[in-house]
């Protein structure tokens, strides 16, 4: 009689060392689905490497180490997360600090009155620089319907900046226009 077929000896070896594994794995991680996630990998990695792993008590040491292994990369993975995390707070703070010092006259609170549909069609063409035709297509609509709806939302962001008391002659004819309704 041969080696058993790999199916068979990695069912055996699971069945032999999961409550060894889970008990490893458990006390060193902080919550049952961390827990789940290692153990699952381990078993993965046996899977797929069930001809590497030893006879007897030795295939529990290996799946220990494989395990081991396993939770530092976990632990590494997570920590890059968490220092790009706080990179990421830093930079974003900054930045908006800068927005806030940036809108002396309150551009920036006019904006964020407006709806939030105004406020993304507003932004997609002034800050992302999409076209009309490029619009519609991230909104599911026509082209007209793009073009009316930003009419619209220029209208209404005049108006806001106007009554804010900005002075709208700053921002062109066309927004002095807008902002008393003659467009």
């Amino acid at each position: 009689m041969g080696p058993p077929e790999p199916k068979q000896r990695f069912e055996e070896i699971y069945d032999a060392h999961y409550p060894d594994l889970l008990a490893y794995v458990r006390r060193r991680t902080g919550s049952p689905d961390d827990a789940a996630d290692a153990l699952a990998e381990t078993f993965t990695t046996a899977w797929r490497r069930v001809s590497d792993i030893p006879e007897g008590n030795e295939a529990r040491l290996w799946l220990y180490g494989v395990a081991r292994r396993t939770l530092a990369n976990k632990h590494r993975d997570e920590t890059r997360r968490t220092a790009l995390a706080v990179r990421l707070r830093a930079e974003l703070t900054v930045w908006s600090e800068n927005v806030v010092e940036d809108d002396p006259d309150g551009i920036r609170q006019a904006f964020m009155r407006l709806r939030p549909d105004d406020r993304e069609l507003l932004s997609l063409i002034s800050w992302e620089g999409l076209s009309c035709e490029e619009i519609a297509k991230v909104l599911g609509c026509s082209h007209g319907a793009v073009r009316l709806r930003l009419h619209r939302a220029r209208k209404r962001l005049a108006r806001e900046l106007d009554s804010a008391g900005l002075d709208m002659a700053r921002y062109g004819s066309r927004a002095v226009a807008l902002a008393k309704g003659q467009l």
